[in-house]
């Protein structure tokens, strides 16, 4: 069983029926008329119109054309014969609730040229009436043209920011996807050899027990220096998962540059607020190694990083003073460089990287249009 509020519908809510309460004006159209006939057939086409109009919110594919086509020729009828011609904004409204495309240009093109051309003929015809109430028919006319326009844009909006909710959902599954496969890619390579190690040593350190006692002491000696550097890894891994802030780096950053006695010139705000955690992580991890390679390589004296957030992208340059980079070193990329680019395609951003008069580097990473507690932690 339906519940009472199940009788709206989704995309239009309250609207259409909150509208319905502006059915009894043209009953003070109808009834001017001393012609019984006329009173009857008005009457008789409202209810017909707003039946029709019902219909066409709650019914699905062509019979919801037939029902709008049913309501155009009332709109039509009523404004020639009652001079009503405020049907046509109700027929505004729902035309902009149209979720096909094709089938709303259509219906406004239709809507919009009967409205028009019955407006025009009573006018031409000259209807007392229609000069009357000149300039609330020329409010319906800019309302049968910009009503169905706005309803249809903010209806298909509201559906693109659900799709796009629905992809950054995927987008997270896809990176804890990716990040168990990492993790599971770590742990093989890190453990699996110096499991295997264990093993053997630990069998042959059993076979030796009683014929070489000290030769078996030494196996066991490696297994537990093998242990130890196993543990020591998965620490490693482990402290690599961990997310960084951009805020934390920059102040390891600071230190290590002011160590390293280079003068640091910073602009802008590390603290991020529409960039997504996997995001920030990446471009961390690429300061990190764009500071580590300026320490090593660059013999500079300066370095300044320049934070330049947008609604659209986040961008990080990195400049320094030193000897630049070759071209060869340019085409050939290091591991550290291609490490970098590589992390920046996962997340859908980019690296450049300009040699003139110390070396430029520039990070650029899409922003993530998701609050902050709503997002996915890894």
């Amino acid at each position: 069983m339906h519940k009472w509020y199940q009788i709206f519908h989704k995309n239009t809510g309250l609207s259409p029926y909150v509208w319905v309460v502006f059915y009894i004006l043209p009953f003070y159209f109808i009834f001017r008329s001393s012609d019984t006939y006329q009173i009857v057939l008005g009457t008789i086409m409202i209810i017909v119109f707003f039946s029709c109009y019902v219909l066409s919110f709650v019914s699905k594919g062509w019979i919801v054309y037939f029902w709008t086509s049913v309501q155009i020729a009332i709109s039509i009828t009523m404004a020639l014969v009652f001079s009503y011609v405020y049907f046509s904004l109700f027929l505004a409204f729902f035309i902009g609730t149209m979720k096909s495309r094709a089938g709303f240009i259509t219906l406004y093109c239709i809507h919009l040229v009967s409205t028009i051309a019955t407006i025009n003929y009573g006018l031409v015809s000259q209807n007392p009436v229609f000069f009357t109430q000149l300039p609330f028919i020329i409010i319906s006319v800019i309302g049968v043209i910009l009503i169905p326009v706005t309803t249809f844009n903010r209806n298909r909006s509201e559906k693109l920011q659900g799709q796009l909710e629905d992809a950054n959902k995927r987008i997270s599954e896809l990176v804890k996807l990716e990040e168990r496969q990492r993790i599971a890619r770590d742990l093989h390579d890190t453990l699996g050899q110096k499991l295997s190690l264990i093993g053997l040593k630990s069998d042959l350190a059993g076979k030796l027990i009683s014929k070489n006692p000290a030769q078996a002491q030494i196996e066991i000696n490696d297994v537990r220096q093998t242990a130890r550097i196993a543990l020591k890894e998965v620490r490693e891994i482990v402290t690599q998962m961990r997310g960084t802030r951009l805020v934390e780096e920059m102040f390891r950053i600071k230190q290590i540059l002011k160590a390293a006695e280079i003068d640091l010139i910073l602009e802008g705000d590390p603290k991020l607020t529409n960039t997504s955690l996997i995001n920030e992580n990446v471009l961390s991890m690429c300061l990190k190694e764009s500071i580590t390679n300026i320490i090593k390589h660059s013999s500079a004296t300066t370095c300044s990083i320049s934070i330049e957030p947008s609604p659209s992208d986040l961008v990080i340059k990195v400049w320094d003073n030193g000897i630049g980079m070759t071209k060869e070193c340019l085409v050939l990329l290091g591991n550290g460089l291609r490490g970098m680019k590589e992390r920046l395609e996962f997340v859908n951003g980019c690296m450049e990287i300009v040699s003139d008069n110390g070396t430029l580097i520039v990070f650029k990473v899409p922003n993530a249009f998701i609050p902050m507690e709503r997002e996915v932690r890894i």
